[in-house]
This record gives structure tokens, C-alpha cells and sequence, in this order.
């Protein structure tokens, strides 16, 4: 946000944040709540502090809580029970949405949380108003800043446990509360394109759209539905897993007038690579500092002629970066040893064979182009190339780097 921010952009935060409140002395709930958004860029925050299945539930309008009661503060602890108010794990005929593992500590509205917390009623949100309330702050902020650049972080929490959508959206979907969530997100991201339109702003605008990890069925609540649904269609693996079903994710680009509408583009993409894109978008040069793996793929984005891609190489990891990893070069992905684990739609189930295992799995090596479900490991027939990419693998590790 910082760099869009020096580009002349109004900059705005509305969603999931998660990345971090306070500093090292702690968050101070009931005060200013800083540093956060607006001290890294942000000109403007609407969010909750980490994700729904954490603790303390409440909306955040840039450096306080909204609706708090200061005869009624928070109080917040992740290492032991504060306040006396009903747990999941204690009381869980209080639950409207069970666990099935963790997601056992205060309840609030219904369901049990990550953590501990009490006080602060007055503030606590509902989840079923939570998608609404998003894409209003939402809309506000364009609406606000449509008379000069804005940059528009909108991070809805719908694909994000716990899973409880409107009940306007309840049954609107074959596949549950999970299907029904995402019918509500779909009505979210509408709205917003639909003021971008109202405002006459669409044409000027470049909206992408994406996810941050692949699917996965369990992820500590009991949806209502389907668990056999395919979350991430005939990939291997899900969320938390170094197989594509764990980080191969859809993106969509809409630019009218600049952005083909249908057209499509196989080449590698990351997140990480919005920043050197936008900065070549808004005709910045990154410092040589910043970004260090982040590369320009404007092209890509928007369907421009290019002789090679702007990325060819990605590093995955999963629970920390001591490893195992994987790595991709164009078509071939090798997962280092002890990565190629068991993964199945029920995490708790995928955490207790993983734990089983004894002999750590060996390389597994994939041609994607020609295998993209990875249900074949070429390690053993072809070990130059897997320590070809290893090679490579450590020579970026210890660059501490990718971007040139």
C-alpha cells in the first residue's frame, strides 16, 4: 500500500487482516490499536483482527473497535481462559456450528472460537452480518475516493471458516453452508463491480480477483452439506498440503477496453508478484530492497504481447519455512523429500497419518504440463532433473531472493 500510496492512490483496507496488531508489548484492545494497517500504507481500515475462528471478534475502523462500551472492555489471551463466559470445549450444547477439531475455546454467537476472550458485547459481531458489512465499508470507501486514484484491498472472510453465511443465502447452493458462502461472496464481489459501473469508474478501473491457498473441505467446523464436493476440482491435495490443490488457485483480471473478456493465460503467477506489477502499472521503480520476490507480470495480466514470462520459477512451504518445500520451474515440480504427504479432505484425519508416518516420503517429481492431478513421480527416472531443481532451489535460498 505504501508504494500505491507514493503513486498518488487514496488506499483503503476492508476485510480479513491477520497479519499482525500491536507491537511487541502487546495490542492494547481498548485504546488506539496501532501499528496495523494504517502504518504500513493504508490511508484508510475497516477489518477484524485475524481471521473469523479467532478471537476477539469485533470490527476494527482504522485504530479502534467499533461499538465498544469503555465500562465493558476486551480482554484477549491464545495461552489460557479469561472471564468465565461458555467454551466450546465445556459447554458444546451451547454451539450452533460444531468443531471438529480445535475451534473449542469462548463461544461467541454460537461458535467456538481460537483463543479466549470477554467483555466488549456491545462490539462483537455477528457472522451472518459479516459479508454485508464488509462490502458496505467496502462501497463507502470507492464512493468516497471515485473523484481521484484509489487502491481498494478488499479481503472478504467467505471462503474462511467458520463458514456461516446470510441466512437470505441459506439453501441458494447445491453443496451447503460451504456453497452457500460462496453464493454469497459472488453477491459481494458483484456489488462492488456494480458501483465501479454505477460510478462510470469500470473502465478505469483493474480489478483482480484470486485466492490465497487452494481448498479444503474440513478446516475445523462441521459444515451442513456435501463433504465428498471436490473443492479443488481434479487437483491433488488441499489447503496446507505442497500438492496443487494446496496453492494452485484461479485469478481473474477485468479491465474493460484493456482486459479481453474470456480470454485466458497459462503462465505462473503469485500474489507476491502484485507488487512489482503494479509498481510497472503505475510506472514506479522498485527499490532494489523491496519486493525481493516479486516479479512483473503485467503482461500477463492483461493479455499483452511478451516473449517470456515474467515468472519461471515459484518456492512453496507449509507450516513455517524450515521446509520441506517445493519448487516449480515452467512445467516441472519437484516436492523435496518428506513433502509429498498424505492429504485428504478432513485435516484432522491429514494431521494424524502425517504424524504416523515413519520414513519421511521420497522425492516427488511432476511434469504439470503433462500431468496436472501429479498422480505420477518421474523422481526416480529422471534424477538429473530433480537435482537440477534442487540445485536451483538452494542457490535461491542462499540469495535470499528471486526478483534479479
Amino acid at each position: 500500500p505504501s508504494m500505491m500510496k507514493k503513486a498518488g492512490y487514496t488506499t483503503g483496507i476492508v476485510g480479513k487482516w491477520h497479519l499482525g496488531l500491536g507491537d511487541e508489548k502487546g495490542t492494547d484492545w481498548n485504546g488506539d490499536i496501532q501499528p496495523g494497517p494504517l502504518e504500513i500504507g493504508f490511508d484508510y481500515g475497516f477489518f477484524f483482527p485475524a481471521t473469523g475462528d479467532r478471537v476477539p471478534c469485533v470490527f476494527i475502523e482504522n485504530h479502534k473497535i467499533i461499538g465498544l462500551d469503555p465500562s465493558d472492555p476486551v480482554k484477549v489471551n491464545y495461552d489460557k481462559k479469561v472471564g468465565d463466559e461458555p467454551t466450546g470445549r465445556e459447554n458444546p450444547e451451547l454451539l450452533k456450528l460444531k468443531s471438529t477439531h480445535g475451534h473449542d475455546n469462548t463461544i461467541v454467537n454460537g461458535v467456538g472460537r481460537i483463543g479466549w476472550m470477554t467483555g466488549g458485547k456491545s462490539a462483537r459481531w455477528r457472522d451472518e452480518d459479516i459479508a454485508d458489512t464488509f462490502t458496505k465499508k467496502a462501497v463507502e470507501f470507492i464512493e468516497r475516493s471515485k473523484d481521484e486514484p484509489f487502491f481498494l484491498y478488499f479481503a472478504p472472510h467467505n471462503i474462511h471458516v467458520p463458514r456461516v453465511p446470510n441466512e437470505r443465502h441459506h439453501g441458494k447452493s447445491q453443496c451447503g453452508t460451504r456453497g452457500d458462502a460462496i453464493v454469497e461472496l459472488d453477491v459481494a464481489v458483484n456489488e462492488i463491480v456494480s458501483t465501479l459501473e454505477r460510478l462510470k469508474l469500470a473502465e478505469n478501473t483493474i480489478v483482480i480477483f484470486s485466492s490465497d491457498n487452494g481448498g479444503i473441505m474440513d478446516d475445523g467446523y462441521e459444515d451442513v452439506g456435501s463433504f465428498e464436493h471436490p473443492c479443488n476440482g481434479s487437483l491433488h491435495g488441499y489447503k496446507g498440503s505442497l500438492w496443487e490443490g494446496g496453492h494452485r488457485v484461479p485469478m481473474i483480471t477485468r479491465w474493460p477496453g484493456h482486459v479481453q473478456v474470456g480470454s485466458e493465460c497459462d503462465e505462473l503467477v503469485t500474489f507476491t508478484d502484485m507488487t512489482a506489477s503494479l509498481a510497472a502499472l503505475t510506472g514506479q521503480t522498485l527499490p532494489e530492497d523491496a519486493a525481493p520476490d516479486s516479479m512483473n507480470v503485467l503482461p500477463a495480466l492483461l493479455g499483452l504481447p511478451h516473449d517470456k514470462p515474467g515468472r519461471e520459477t515459484f518456492i512453496a512451504h507449509i507450516g513455517g519455512t524450515k521446509g520441506p518445500k517445493a519448487i516449480r520451474q515452467g512445467k516441472w515440480k519437484l516436492i523435496q523429500a518428506g513433502g509429498a504427504r498424505p492429504s485428504h479432505a478432513d485435516a484432522n484425519k491429514s494431521g494424524q497419518l502425517n504424524k504416523a508416518i515413519k520414513t519421511p516420503p521420497p522425492p516427488f517429481l511432476v511434469n504439470l504440463a503433462d500431468d496436472p492431478g501429479e498422480t505420477k513421480n518421474l523422481a526416480e527416472s529422471l534424477p538429473d532433473k530433480v537435482k537440477e531443481l534442487q540445485e536451483l532451489f538452494e542457490k535461491q535460498l542462499t540469495a535470499g531472493r528471486s526478483r534479479p
